[in-house]
């Protein structure tokens, strides 16, 4: 969907911080730039204390909107800039409302990911503002979930409420992830979202929305701005020859939202979530969508959107391979499209592209293998085990000391480090034979005095998730640290960090990996 190339940011630290004061009005003003630089999640605590909006919810939000990527300040499909995806189109227009608030630069909005999150903060406490919230419930992260689905933008409800949705779903779940200044954790918890007039809206693909597609059964239907495509009697006007698959370079409800402005100009039949492979049909098969950028194709394709960013491989999950080749199967089946890849093709291949999505790390061929159901079936067992001596499998750095002091140790000795506000983490590296869910275990020896939450990180098709386990009992042993979706290939897939908040060594001795 893109129409730029962007490349991740590889250890860029942030910018100067920008104090934000409140005045009796309530909403923020800039004071002074702090020299320096600080991580992204203290840009999180800063802006969280300063505009009086909760830590979490923001750094939620970000995380539903870009997994906390600001994507070297270009911009997603819809004018949406950095890690809170401030926006700027004909019909949102939260980075003018952020500029405004902070009195900051909009350059600094776009391309600074403390003042990007200063402003999304300012945002959302000018809404509370307007709503009335008071201080004890502007306390209550409950209480902002109909602002959240005001900052999202769209003027549908359903989209509205599956924006917010989402925020508060990862709320709930908790997440960690990784940035190129260290982690940002938020831990889950019980939330009842006080959803007001969202409560009667059903959400999108629910069994009583009673608007699902009639194309594709397992779809919802959210019907793009007539303004965006154009409507036709395929397959009598045209032939239907090929699928075209898209990456979104934006978020799922973001996404189906900008599809509904009649601002936007493109389009897409379906729409992809990363999380679930929830599936919104937005033009019908019979209609052309203005997706491939070259009229030719548009008319005798149907075209798929996935959620997510040509740069960051976490969006492409497991489950949205197999919802989308699930759904190209039946399109291929329905129109006699040869399933081959002459026929189901990427936004780049089609002649004149200036895109490049889906990208170099869409995997084709074990797409094409779903696609076409020649995927190899699963062995009926696989396991692997990684020690901290394993050659070519383990590294840590200096600050890792080595220990033979407790007999429960896997092996002949294990590392140790003293918990830091940093990552410095260690890595166990698995060659994983095939995309699919793994079991995955840890060996440490139990000792009193040891950390209470030595933060694990595990490197899914989704992202980075982290669990963290209490090593002062319960050692010499193999301990679930849960099943995940890891991605094929040779890479560190297990760490241990030193980011823990309490005293204690962590410790990395072993990790087992096994396919259920």
């Amino acid at each position: 969907m893109t129409v730029r190339k962007s490349s991740r940011r590889v250890g860029q630290l942030l910018g100067s911080a920008m104090i934000l004061t409140i005045g009796l009005t309530g909403q923020a003003a800039q004071a002074a730039p702090q020299q320096g630089a600080e991580t992204l999640a203290a840009a999180f605590d800063r802006a969280a204390a300063r505009s009086d909006v909760p830590r979490d919810l923001l750094a939620a939000l970000g995380y539903a909107e870009t997994r906390l990527d600001g994507h070297d300040g270009e911009p997603s499909a819809s004018g949406g800039y950095g890690v809170m995806h401030l926006t700027s189109n004909p019909k949102v227009r939260t980075l003018d409302e952020a500029a405004r608030r902070t009195r900051l630069d909009r350059t600094e909005l776009r391309t600074r990911d403390a003042a990007n999150v200063a402003g999304a903060a300012a945002v959302l406490r000018s809404y509370a503002d307007q709503a009335g919230l008071t201080a004890a419930q502007r306390d209550d992260v409950n209480q902002w979930y109909g602002l959240v689905a005001r900052y999202g933008g769209s003027p549908d409800r359903a989209t509205a409420r599956l924006y917010a949705d989402a925020v508060y779903d990862l709320l709930a779940s908790g997440f960690s992830a990784t940035t190129a200044t260290g982690q940002v954790t938020v831990d889950g918890r019980p939330v009842a979202p006080q959803r007001g007039d969202y409560a009667e809206v059903a959400p999108l693909g629910s069994a009583d929305l009673g608007i699902q597609s009639t194309d594709y059964g397992p779809a919802a239907w959210v019907p793009a701005h007539s303004s965006n495509y154009t409507v036709s009697s395929r397959e009598s006007a045209y032939p239907i020859n090929y699928i075209v698959i898209h990456t979104m370079q934006g978020s799922y409800a973001g996404s189906i939202s900008w599809f509904q402005n009649p601002a936007a100009g493109t389009s897409a039949h379906y729409m992809l979530r990363s999380a679930d492979g929830a599936v919104t049909q937005m033009v019908r098969d019979k209609d052309v969508a203005w997706h491939a950028g070259n009229w030719t194709y548009n008319t005798q394709s149907i075209g798929l959107e996935h959620e997510g960013y040509v740069d960051n491989a976490s969006w492409y999950t497991d489950t949205m391979y197999r919802s989308s080749a699930a759904l190209t199967r039946h399109l291929c089946d329905k129109y006699g499209i040869p399933k081959t890849r002459n026929n189901i093709i990427g936004h780049n291949q089609v002649p004149g592209a200036t895109h490049t999505d889906p990208g170099p790390n869409w995997n084709w061929t074990y797409y094409m293998q779903l696609v076409t159901g020649t995927t190899t079936p699963p062995p009926t067992s696989w396991s692997t085990i990684v020690d901290n001596t394993t050659a070519g499998r383990f590294t840590a750095s200096a600050n890792w000391g080595t220990s033979t002091y407790s007999a429960q140790r896997y092996g002949a000795d294990y590392r140790y480090a003293s918990p830091v506000a940093a990552s410095d983490t260690a890595w166990y590296k698995v060659n994983i034979p095939a995309t699919a869910t793994y079991r995955v275990e840890a060996w440490y020896p139990g000792v009193a005095g040891y950390n209470t939450t030595t933060p694990y990180i595990v490197v899914t098709s989704s992202g980075n998730q982290t669990v963290h386990v209490n090593q002062t009992g319960n050692g010499g042993g193999w301990r679930s640290l849960g099943t995940f979706t890891l991605t094929a290939g040779d890479a560190n897939k297990v760490g241990v960090s030193r980011w823990s908040g309490n005293t204690g060594y962590v410790i990395a001795d072993a990790i087992r990996v096994t396919r259920v």
